[in-house]
């Protein structure tokens, strides 16, 4: 943003100094060379008396003195030429041949007119030696002319002059205004570089940033108190989830504990048939304890990264079949498993736990009857996939994209208890081990979804 401030005030200020500069830069050029032309013709028409004088009483001494000490003091050579166009006395003989310009306004004042004056130009290399020819009159009838050759030195380095004065001041001028622009920019920005940087801060969970009131403008006080308001707002709504988490982990962990301690009291009372159910049973209950742990350590505001080790898709989805085989035969809905040997992850098992149990909490919910669940982990070109295949309503193509959204229900499944958010978990769960979710309409109807796992190196 400082960068388009600086354009936005420097552009215009550019372009006048460019238009005055310009002008100055003109008027300047054109006021030396007036001054040096007004100088030469009044110079020329002193020698046009003096000449006629000459001319007229045949005695060329006084004049061509004159001349030799005006070339001596100015460095200007001035000739007089007769009525056949050559010089006319003998001292200036060794006068250089004139060119065919000079000649021509030679030839134009011999025959009673007299040249105008050069037009003035911009640029200090445009500005050329040119002649001033004068012609000399005596009662109406020309008796010769006056040809004077000024070196134009003197007033191009006077043009150059001024020239670099102008190209000085403006960039004095446009590195005040880049100046007077970057601190504007500063003062005008400083509230939004602040709120950048509360923002940073309540992103790393310092919820106490807030912005000084008389930072900036006045005009973007009321932004800085919306935004502190904002903070305080955000503040109070995380501590109030924080304090909800902590409480409800800290409150299912005792009817856990007294689920888990009754559970191995009933087991010293019954035969080895029961095994298996009772270990399903201290299984569930361990997992329990580690979300619940997870779910106690976000809301202190640890921020657990997620574990990475490598495990078996494979082992973890027939595990979480067999534990939602029984929820599901009550709806009179059956588990199927498909696994094709080992299929190996680095990921969090947790995470991957809790995602597949939403997924399939989902399928059991929606699927009708009398159908089948099918439940893979396989290998894919994208690493690895735990998809689950039910044959329930299904999802329309056209709302598939909104099916991970929480609290997003279809028209298909409303009248069906639920609160949309099973999908919506599993997506924000995989998305700490930089996995996903795809979401895609089954062939014969109802729906597809697959979570995509990183998959681990094979050593």
């Amino acid at each position: 943003m400082r960068k388009r401030l600086v354009i936005v005030f420097l552009v215009p200020l550019a372009a006048v100094l460019l238009l005055l500069g310009g002008a100055y830069g003109w008027t300047a050029s054109r006021g030396v060379q007036q001054s040096f032309y007004t100088q030469q013709v009044g110079d020329i028409g002193t020698f046009v008396t003096s000449a006629r004088q000459a001319l007229l009483s045949g005695s060329a001494e006084v004049l061509d003195g004159e001349l030799r000490r005006y070339h001596e003091l100015y460095g200007t050579r001035v000739i007089v030429v007769d009525r056949s166009g050559r010089p006319w006395s003998p001292q200036q003989g060794d006068a250089p041949v004139l060119d065919d310009a000079t000649a021509n306004k030679v030839q134009l004042a011999l025959s009673g007119r007299r040249s105008d004056l050069p037009e003035p130009v911009l640029l200090p290399w445009q500005f050329a030696e040119q002649s001033l020819v004068e012609p000399i009159f005596d009662q109406g009838d020309v008796i010769g002319a006056v040809v004077m050759s000024a070196s134009v030195e003197a007033p191009r380095a006077e043009i150059v002059r001024q020239w670099i004065l102008l190209g000085i001041v403006s960039v004095i001028a446009i590195g005040i205004g880049l100046l007077v622009v970057l601190g504007l920019a500063r003062w005008v920005l400083k509230p939004v570089h602040r709120v950048d940087e509360a923002m940073e801060a309540i992103e790393r969970g310092d919820m106490e940033a807030r912005i000084a009131d008389d930072t900036g403008p006045p005009e973007l006080h009321r932004m800085i108190l919306l935004f502190n308001r904002m903070a305080e707002e955000i503040e109070r709504v995380v501590s109030r989830q924080q304090e909800f988490a902590l409480n409800a982990s800290h409150e299912l962990r005792n009817p856990l504990s007294a689920l888990l301690l009754r559970v191995e009291s009933l087991a010293t009372g019954l035969d080895r048939g029961w095994d298996g159910e009772v270990e399903a049973t201290r299984e569930e209950g361990r997992r329990m304890t580690r979300i619940l742990d997870t779910l106690l350590s976000f809301a202190r505001g640890a921020d657990p990264a997620p574990l990475r080790d490598p495990i078996d898709l494979a082992a973890l989805a027939e595990r979480r079949v067999a534990a939602w085989r029984d929820a599901a035969a009550a709806k009179g809905v059956a588990l199927v498993l498909h696994v094709d040997g080992p299929v190996r992850s680095r990921t969090d098992e947790t995470i991957a736990e809790s995602a597949l149990d939403a997924v399939i909490d989902n399928a059991v919910k929606f699927s009708p009857a009398g159908t089948a669940i099918e439940v893979t982990a396989a290998r894919a070109e994208a690493g690895c996939e735990l998809s689950v295949r039910d044959h329930g309503p299904g999802i329309p193509e056209e709302d598939l994209a909104r099916a991970t959204d929480r609290h997003w229900r279809s028209d298909r499944t409303r009248a069906i208890p639920g609160t949309g958010l099973g999908l919506a978990i599993a997506t924000d769960l995989l998305a700490t081990v930089d996995a996903g979710v795809r979401v895609e309409a089954a062939d014969g109807g109802g729906l597809h979804v697959v979570l995509v796992l990183p998959a681990a190196e094979v050593r």
